[in-house]
């Protein structure tokens, strides 16, 4: 089957060189679809879990392959996360088709975008919590792993998959909460600024929702990660969709289904 044409694909939140990556699925994903720019907001290597001992063949194919999207004209955007952040170093860096920076402007059909990775609005990464940000990561990840082997024996007996970190974070107020003030506080700083879009990372959360100040409104979008949710955002012929891996002929054959066909609107504080 030949990849689907598209004007913009986002993912974010890959995490390479972790265990609980899934770079086979990610790139069947790419291999799949054919974009003229394709935006990596953040966290597409996984600098604070890096470690020489893992770094699977599937993760470096991952960069070869998307090295291989600019050989054949696609436009890279590599907007900079905190888990790879050691390439801020390197911010406004423009080498052929491939860019980094640490947030995008663009603007389509008369709405102007902001993107960037979100941790700006995370004090969790800053100062002192960094290093337990950092421990809690690794924790993730072994969570992630353990889920992983989980899953495995459910399959084996027959019964669905079961996503630990989900149920802790519907469960647990705090991580509740954390995910409404990001996305309020991103929908607030976008439309002080005078954006139509804004579109982000870091939390793992793919969403498409509509927030209403007493100052203006925005569309907000996240592109999810590819550990637990396995997402992407895609824009062709002036509509938005979230892909959900591996639901890639359901996205295809039912695309008015994902577009949001009604914005939900939220009172942001």
């Amino acid at each position: 089957m030949l990849p689907r044409q598209l004007d913009l694909a986002i993912i974010s939140d890959v995490h390479l060189g972790t265990y609980g990556c899934h770079a086979d699925e990610l790139l069947d994903y790419l291999k799949s679809i054919r974009p003229r720019k394709l935006i990596i907001n953040g966290d597409f290597i996984d600098g604070w879990a890096f470690s020489k001992s893992y770094f699977p063949d599937a993760h470096f194919e991952v960069i070869r392959y998307v090295l291989k999207m600019i050989r054949k004209g696609c436009k890279v955007i590599y907007i900079t996360g905190n888990h790879d952040e050691f390439l801020r170093n390197y911010s406004d860096l423009t080498i052929g088709g491939l860019s980094i920076v640490d947030k995008y402007f663009m603007e389509i059909e008369g709405r102007k975008y902001w993107f960037f990775h979100g941790d700006i609005f995370d004090h969790s990464t800053k100062g002192i919590n960094k290093y337990l940000a950092k421990a809690g990561g690794k924790g993730y990840d072994g969570l992630i792993v353990f889920n992983r082997l989980m899953n495995n024996v459910l399959v084996r007996l027959g019964r669905e998959k079961y996503s630990l970190s989900k149920k802790i974070k519907s469960v647990v107020k705090h991580a509740v909460k954390f995910i409404h003030d990001f996305e309020a506080n991103a929908a607030e700083a976008a439309i002080a600024k005078g954006f139509d879009v804004v579109i982000c990372g870091h939390i793992h959360q793919p969403r498409m929702q509509y927030y209403r100040t007493s100052e203006g409104a925005v569309q907000y979008l996240n592109s999810g990660d590819w550990i637990e949710n396995l997402t992407a955002l895609e824009y062709f012929e002036g509509s938005w969709s979230l892909f959900h891996y591996p639901n890639k002929f359901t996205t295809i054959q039912n695309k008015a289904a994902i577009k949001m066909p009604e914005e939900v609107v939220f009172e942001a504080n």
